[in-house]
């Protein structure tokens, strides 16, 4: 398949994005804000928020006719769940996943479609192929890796692998740091692989 009508700009490192001093002062006033009482309920996962990122942040497509879903990849936002939904929301970032999960309770966001090409793996091979998950908080900050966080993101895994016939196994549930050419680090040390695939499993 001749995949160069479907890839986007040159684009911004995710790092640069996710951990610049301009994240910590984003405000409402430049950037749309994202209602707190605003529950519409995804398209993809019935458990989850519906919030779209802008669509100068990923590509349309029609996955999985127009590209394999194979993979899932496991993100930390280096960032606030707020900020993180803002930042997907701008369209001057072109970055995006397609959920993000709060820590404080593992609510679940949907920002892309199952079916469209969210940026955020760095690699436009794995975008295409792959369903892109962030979880609130910082590597060096294990304190955000709730209970809830894992159980719920746990049962979103599990859904998505079950949709697409994805094995529920580390070959295909894959940390950030693991995409080829990646120079992240996220989900980072502190992420209780073990305990994740167990409740992948059992969900």
């Amino acid at each position: 398949m001749n995949r160069t009508r479907y890839l986007p700009k040159s684009l911004p490192s995710r790092r640069r994005l996710l951990q610049s001093a301009a994240l910590a002062t984003l405000s409402t006033v430049l950037l749309p804000s994202t209602q707190a009482d605003a529950k519409t309920q995804a398209f993809d996962y019935r458990l989850a928020e519906w919030s779209p990122a802008h669509a100068a942040n990923y590509t349309a497509a029609n996955r999985p006719t127009s590209h394999p879903v194979d993979f899932l990849i496991i993100h930390m936002t280096q960032a606030t769940y707020a900020n993180t939904l803002r930042i997907f929301q701008n369209p001057e970032k072109q970055v995006s996943a397609h959920y993000v999960v709060r820590s404080a309770d593992g609510h679940v966001t949907q920002m892309v479609r199952e079916r469209d090409v969210a940026w955020h793996a760095g690699n436009w091979d794995y975008n295409t192929r792959s369903i892109g998950i962030e979880h609130e908080g910082w590597v060096d900050q294990p304190a955000y890796f709730t209970d809830a966080m894992y159980a719920e993101s746990a049962k979103l895994t599990a859904a998505i692998c079950t949709r697409y016939g994805i094995p529920k196994d580390r070959a295909h549930i894959i940390a950030h740091y693991e995409v080829p050419g990646s120079d992240h680090t996220d989900p980072g040390p502190n992420w209780d692989w073990t305990r994740y695939m167990r409740l992948v499993g059992s969900a």
